[in-house]
């Protein structure tokens, strides 16, 4: 951090707070937070009145650090402060008081207003890609000085998922624990707790390729991680084959018209469109079929038993789904391009 004013900004609450709390102890350094920090919520739901903080805010912006050489003034929840009131904070940003550091945490986007104006920027959004997702988790590791190899890194990626606002919660208790002893995965898979989930497209890319096993990998780790129940994978599944149904008897033949047609982003739009291209009417039509009839299975059409004891995994729900993404991938198996 080089400038007076600094914004932690990221779409997750928990990575934004994370990553502000470790701005907020580099901005302070060897000061002691009680005389030189002042911490202000934008919007305080346990305050007793539901004043704005405003002017407490600006108040400590413009009083002179005081037995200190710098005062670092955070405020939390910035997204919330009203439009007038993120002006004044962006003037002062703009002729800072000497001395004074502004520390502001934002749930959102790069587009909020605040975000433009600090001269420093965090921003704590990591893709769903998976090298960006092992890029994080080694990042954080790093930063705690946690000593592992890749290979541990990539188990962490893999157990984690996309749930990666617990990875700075576990770099710091391995940190706490172990401080840099090298680790092996034996001795961090106790830490890991539960499987997070995954990307959908992890699983219908899966399937587009005509890779079953994947498939049915990918399916049982969305069940695994309790984020998703089985009737939500069908209505994704189904989704993802009425898309390329609406395709298929279009006169879409590019990215773009396919993309305003679906009215989705250009690139899953594209995608949807090569693989109807790939698969024809039929083979989506018996997608289609395939997916109602899941989708009336989970209903209470079929039983194959309760929860198994051991993964805690519905058995009718799992096989269900490991039957219909496998039918689904073997569809894919084979098709060619039109």
């Amino acid at each position: 951090m080089t400038g007076s004013s600094v914004a932690v900004v990221g779409t997750d609450p928990t990575m934004v707070y994370d990553a502000l709390r470790n701005v907020v102890a580099a901005a302070l350094g060897d000061l002691d937070p009680a005389s030189a920090l002042e911490d202000f919520t934008a919007r305080d739901a346990a305050a007793s009145s539901s004043e704005s903080v405003l002017a407490r805010v600006l108040e400590a912006l413009n009083t002179p650090p005081f037995l200190s050489e710098r005062r670092v003034v955070v405020v939390r929840d910035a997204q919330s402060l009203l439009s007038d009131e993120s002006n004044q904070v962006a003037k002062w940003i703009a002729n800072p008081a000497p001395g004074v550091v502004l520390v502001l945490g934002v749930v959102g986007t790069k587009a909020n207003k605040l975000v433009k104006a600090a001269s420093d920027v965090v921003e704590v959004n990591v893709s769903s890609r998976a090298p960006d997702r092992v890029a994080y988790v080694k990042e954080k590791l790093d930063e705690y000085g946690v000593n592992v190899e890749h290979a541990v890194i990539q188990g962490i990626t893999d157990r984690v998922g996309d749930d990666l606002s617990r990875v700075d919660s576990l770099a710091r208790t391995l940190a706490s624990i172990f401080a840099s002893a090298p680790l092996n995965m034996d001795q961090v898979r106790p830490y890991l707790g539960d499987a997070g989930d995954v990307p959908e497209w992890d699983l219908t890319d899966a399937i587009d390729k005509g890779d079953a096993t994947t498939a049915i990998v990918v399916a049982r780790r969305m069940l695994d991680s309790k984020s998703r129940a089985g009737l939500q994978l069908v209505n994704a599944l189904q989704r993802h084959y009425l898309r390329m149904a609406r395709l298929e008897g279009s006169d879409a033949r590019s990215d773009d018209a396919a993309a305003t047609l679906l009215g989705i982003h250009r690139f899953p739009a594209g995608k949807s469109l090569r693989v109807a291209q790939r698969l024809g009417p039929e083979r989506i039509s018996a997608a289609v079929h395939l997916i109602t009839n899941a989708d009336l299975d989970l209903k209470g059409g079929v039983s194959y038993g309760g929860k198994d004891l051991n993964t805690d995994l519905d058995l009718t729900e799992l096989t269900v789904i490991e039957i219909l993404v496998a039918r689904l991938a073997r569809l894919s198996q084979g098709a060619r391009r039109r």
